[in-house]
């Protein structure tokens, strides 16, 4: 028989690549979406429902759930903080809450914004201590607390399990999906007669592949359930890419494929604006380690490769 899986967000830009890592591993996975819910592979649900959430459980009665559903631009959190913490976190918890109940593994989606990113700090480890620099950091690593949390208390600690991802790239709906797709848009914009788009050339990214994460998710949720003592195996694991590059190399990569000039794009190497809403980190680089430990394949492809390959879908 198939195993089941269930993937929250699975309209997104990860969630997607989740759904089909797993359907083509040959599970039986459904998603959940709410505005772009397509049942019965994506079931309409709104998370923010106790009751609906726990009726789709129960219909679906998933071995792994895998939440991907989140608010996860910093600049779209801070101007609406209720409805962040909401899904974030208290949604979260409540999911981990109805799981833990059923003795069902669930994979939190989190974040390298976990961490503060001062020079000289990184990489970290799954085990270092977190301190977000801005409120969606702040709310994903309450999510990841809480998700702990619920399944500590029902005593079914094991099941309950983090994974950190930094800025993902691509198949994607519309660039302004992905971070990292969207740079492209500033390289087209960069063409305009009198163009000078200031992009950041501070800040060190770690852009990785989607595919590879749903990869990652599936590795992991056989390796949980394939284990019988689960305690024996980490609470918190991190996936990253070790491709390093600022914004502004990104979109010298994007120009140097399309063949296209940058001289009307220019390199910010002020770092944060100190009166600025959002503080971004310097570095997030997440150590893979704990992956590493417990047999989970971390290769990623070669972002140059990968967009080498897409890139014609993005040509003007």
């Amino acid at each position: 028989m198939a195993k089941t899986a269930l993937i929250t967000g699975a309209t997104g830009l990860l969630g997607r690549q989740v759904l089909k890592g797993f359907n083509g591993a040959g599970w039986d996975a459904k998603g959940t979406g709410f505005t772009r819910a397509s049942p019965p592979t994506i079931l309409k649900l709104d998370l923010g429902f106790e009751a609906d959430v726990a009726a789709t459980l129960e219909q679906v009665k998933p071995q792994v759930v895998v939440h991907c559903a989140a608010n996860r631009f910093p600049d779209k959190c801070d101007s609406d903080p209720a409805g962040t913490i909401a899904l974030n976190v208290e949604a979260s918890a409540t999911l981990a809450r109805l799981c833990a109940a059923s003795s069902t593994l669930l994979i939190y989606i989190s974040t390298d914004y976990v961490f503060p990113g001062t020079e000289g700090d990184a990489p970290y480890e799954a085990t270092s201590a977190p301190k977000p620099p801005n409120l969606y950091g702040e709310t994903k690593w309450e999510g990841e607390k809480a998700v702990l949390a619920e399944y500590e208390k029902a005593g079914k600690g094991g099941l309950g399990v983090v994974l950190r991802v930094p800025v993902l790239y691509g198949e994607a709906n519309t660039p302004a999906e992905s971070a990292v797709n969207v740079l492209i848009d500033a390289v087209w914009k960069a063409q305009e007669k009198g163009a000078s788009v200031k992009m950041d050339h501070w800040a060190i990214r770690y852009p990785t592949n989607t595919e590879d994460v749903g990869r990652v998710v599936k590795d992991v949720a056989t390796k949980y359930l394939s284990t019988d003592d689960k305690t024996s195996l980490p609470k918190i694991l991190q996936f990253s890419s070790e491709d390093k590059m600022t914004k502004y190399e990104i979109c010298e990569i994007f120009a140097e494929i399309m063949g296209l000039p940058l001289d009307g794009m220019v390199a910010n190497t002020e770092g944060n604006d100190p009166n600025a809403s959002v503080q971004r980190p310097y570095d997030c680089h997440l150590s893979t380690k704990a992956l590493k430990d417990i047999g989970v394949p971390v290769a990623t492809q070669d972002f140059k490769g990968w967009w080498r390959r897409e890139a014609r879908a993005y040509r003007k």
